[in-house]
C-alpha cells in the first residue's frame, strides 16, 4: 500500500469514529433543547408564559359563565309559598338540568331546622329576626339581600259575618281569633299591631304558620285571623279581608341569602339573583308584596 493511501485510509477511519462519538452527543444535545422547549412552555416561558396562570383564567371565566346546574333546597317562609313556586318553576324553565326543591314553614321552625344542620341552599324567612339567628350562628354564604315586605290584615269568612271592621273587634267577647304564635313574624307582627292600637288579643288558636291561621278562617273553624295580605289575595273568594291602620306599625321585611353549608353555591346565587332581580319584583309585586325598603322591618 502507498503511503498516499494508507493516509486515506486512516483518515476515513477518523472520520468514521468522529462519528461515532458525535451521534449520541447530537442525540442526547437534542433531547435536551426538546425537553427545555416543552419545560418552557409548562413554566410559562418565552412565548408561552404565564400559560398555566392562563388556563386557570379561563378555567374561572367558564365557570362565571357556565349555566347553573343540579338541585338546590330552598327553606322560605310560608307566606311566599305561592310566589316562590311560580318563580322555581321560571328558574328550571331557564336552566335546563336545574331543579329547585322547595320547603315551606314558620320562619322560626326553619331557621331552627338550619342551624340543626337540615341541609339547604337558600333561606328566606318573613322577618329580619330569623334572618339574624341564621348569620349569628354563622351559617350565611354571604350578605342577605331584603327582597320585599308585607303587611298584616285580618281574614274573614266571605260577606264577614262577624261584623268585624277595626283591629278593636277582634277583642270583642265570644270571637273566635286564630293568630300565629308569637315566635312566628306573622305573631310577632300581629302582637307588635296590637301593642300600638292598645288592644288586648285573647287568641283561641296560635299556629306555627301564617297559612295555617288561613286555613282554620276559611274552614269556618275560626271567624278571624291575622295574617298577611298577600295571603288573603292568594285565597281569593275563600276569605276576605279587612285592612287597618295599626298594620304600618309591623310591616315585615323579607330577606333572602345562601346558607354557608349549601352544597351546590352556584345555584343558589342565581335563585337569589332571580328573586331579587326584575322577574322576582315583578311577580311578588303580581301578590301583594311591597317593595324592600317600606318599613324597618325590625319586628322584634
Amino acid at each position: 500500500m502507498t503511503r498516499t493511501s494508507t493516509r486515506t485510509a486512516v483518515s476515513a477511519s477518523l472520520a468514521r469514529l468522529l462519528s461515532l462519538a458525535v451521534l449520541p452527543a447530537a442525540v442526547l444535545l437534542l433531547a435536551v433543547l426538546t425537553g427545555c422547549a416543552a419545560g418552557g412552555a409548562a413554566l410559562g416561558t418565552g412565548p408561552g408564559e404565564d400559560n398555566s396562570a392562563g388556563n386557570s383564567a379561563g378555567n374561572s371565566a367558564a365557570g362565571s359563565g357556565a349555566k347553573p346546574e343540579g338541585t338546590i333546597t330552598v327553606f322560605a317562609a310560608a307566606s311566599l309559598k305561592g310566589t316562590f313556586t311560580e318563580l322555581a318553576r321560571t328558574f328550571e324553565a331557564e336552566n335546563p338540568g336545574t331543579t329547585v326543591a322547595l320547603s315551606f314553614a314558620g320562619s322560626s321552625d326553619l331557621a331552627s331546622q338550619i342551624s340543626q344542620g337540615a341541609p339547604a341552599d337558600v333561606f328566606a324567612p318573613a322577618d329580619l329576626a330569623n334572618m339574624k339567628k341564621v348569620e349569628d350562628a354563622g351559617l350565611v354564604d354571604g350578605a342577605a339581600r331584603n327582597f320585599a315586605t308585607n303587611t298584616l290584615a285580618i281574614a274573614v269568612a266571605p260577606g264577614n259575618p262577624a261584623g268585624i271592621t277595626a283591629l278593636k273587634d277582634l277583642a270583642r267577647p265570644g270571637l273566635k281569633l286564630v293568630t300565629c304564635a308569637r315566635q312566628v313574624p306573622c305573631g310577632t307582627a300581629a302582637a307588635t299591631a296590637a301593642e300600638a292600637a292598645g288592644v288586648a288579643l285573647n287568641p283561641v288558636s296560635e299556629e306555627n304558620a301564617v297559612t295555617d291561621v288561613l286555613g282554620k278562617v276559611a274552614s269556618g273553624e275560626a271567624d278571624a285571623g291575622l295574617v298577611y295580605g298577600t295571603d288573603i289575595k292568594a285565597a281569593g273568594s275563600k276569605v276576605a279581608g279587612i285592612q287597618f291602620p295599626e298594620s304600618g306599625s309591623a310591616v315585615n321585611t323579607y330577606p333572602i341569602a345562601g346558607v354557608a353549608g349549601g352544597r351546590n353555591k352556584a345555584a343558589a346565587r342565581a335563585f337569589l339573583d332571580l328573586v331579587t332581580g326584575p322577574e322576582g319584583r315583578r311577580v311578588l309585586a303580581a301578590a301583594g308584596f311591597g317593595p324592600a325598603g317600606i318599613g324597618d322591618g325590625s319586628v322584634k
